[in-house]
């Protein structure tokens, strides 16, 4: 099974997500987003496998989000660009497997999208 995390070492969520993947035996692909942010296109994918809006993904409490001018009526595109330019906006952690992915919040979410075969 291959999976990745778009991890914040920082993050306790983020922590306790990779902790419980490998618990379960799980070896992850660790990408430091704020390192190696995703683009516009991963995040549009990122969307599609969440199921989510950009909205859903978006970390509203942020300085960069209230310095962007960004709000409610902010559109999908908008949303993107703005994480694609500021990773720190990224919801953390999220975790791809395959086409399906998940926010890590809270940690046990991501255990649905596991191939557990």
């Amino acid at each position: 099974m291959s999976l990745v995390i778009w991890h914040n070492p920082r993050c306790s969520k983020s922590r306790a997500t990779l902790k419980l993947l490998e618990e379960n035996g799980i070896v992850a692909e660790v990408r430091l987003y704020l390192e190696d942010p995703p683009s516009q296109a991963e995040l549009r994918d990122a969307l599609s496998a969440l199921e989510l809006p950009a909205s859903a993904l978006v970390r509203k409490g942020e300085a960069e989000w209230k310095a962007s001018g960004l709000g409610s009526e902010s559109s999908e595109a908008e949303l993107v660009t703005a994480m694609a330019r500021f990773p720190k906006l990224i919801e953390r952690p999220v975790v791809f497997s395959g086409s399906k992915a998940r926010i890590g919040r809270p940690p046990e979410s991501v255990l649905e999208i596991l191939d557990r075969s």
